[in-house]
């Protein structure tokens, strides 16, 4: 048994293999449009962890995933003890977030539901169950590409995602859900060292509190955001 030291489940099950993974079109000329809204440099990969995984390690994989590499079988993130999988992906900076992209495949083992959870690092098994998604999708059973566009009202201040996988298309018949490329869209804020020097600036000179917010737009990219995010 595959290390996942952070799974919340107790039960186990058998689970077969067998997972569908089609090469049907040509690819090579639709990848700049798929970049040009791309989040993949923003991702904090080192942080992204998987709750039962099967393999150690392939959530993480699945993400690091580049569009060109989206249509490859492998690396492959597979469930262990059960269909349900939960990833925690955090990103470098706030995202205004556009859509998701999953690739599964055309069998009982692609995921069903997917439930969107932002801005929470305490998620677990149990806690997904009760947590109010931030937005839920029934997702198609096919080994294409599906982009799932968000309502970006609720998504413009992400610093972390949740996906919970809660089901697969074996109606509890098949306890292995399989994911094979995580991607997503949107727009990046900096928060690190433009705000930093805000601060500093601040500090040294008291009285620019005064005038803060027309120096916020003086002073660089991202503050905006930030401060209509946090």
């Amino acid at each position: 048994m595959s290390h996942h030291c952070h799974d919340e489940h107790s039960h186990s099950h058998s689970h077969g293999d067998g997972a569908d993974h089609e090469h049907d079109h040509d690819h090579s000329d639709d990848i700049t449009p798929a970049l040009q809204f791309s989040l993949y440099q923003h991702i904090d990969f080192d942080q992204v962890t998987t709750l039962n995984e099967a393999v150690y390690g392939s959530g993480r994989a699945v993400v690091r995933k580049t569009w060109a590499e989206r249509l490859t079988a492998a690396p492959e993130l597979a469930s262990d003890v059960d269909e349900q999988v939960l990833m925690n992906i955090p990103f470098t900076g706030q995202v205004k977030l556009h859509s998701i992209l999953l690739r599964t495949s055309d069998s009982d083992a692609a995921p069903r539901t997917l439930r969107v959870i932002i801005n929470r690092d305490d998620l677990d098994f149990a806690v997904a169950e009760e947590a109010g998604a931030t937005q839920e999708f029934e997702l198609s059973r096919t080994s294409e590409v599906q982009e799932l566009a968000v309502r970006r009202a609720r998504f413009n201040a992400v610093r972390r995602l949740t996906l919970f996988f809660p089901d697969n298309f074996g109606d509890g018949e098949e306890d292995v859900t399989r994911l094979s490329y995580v991607g997503f869209k949107g727009e990046w804020m900096q928060l690190g060292r433009a705000p930093a020097n805000i601060i500093y600036e601040a500090a040294a000179n008291p009285g620019d509190h005064k005038i803060k917010g027309t120096n916020v737009n003086q002073m660089g990219s991202g503050i905006g955001g930030r401060g209509s995010g946090m």
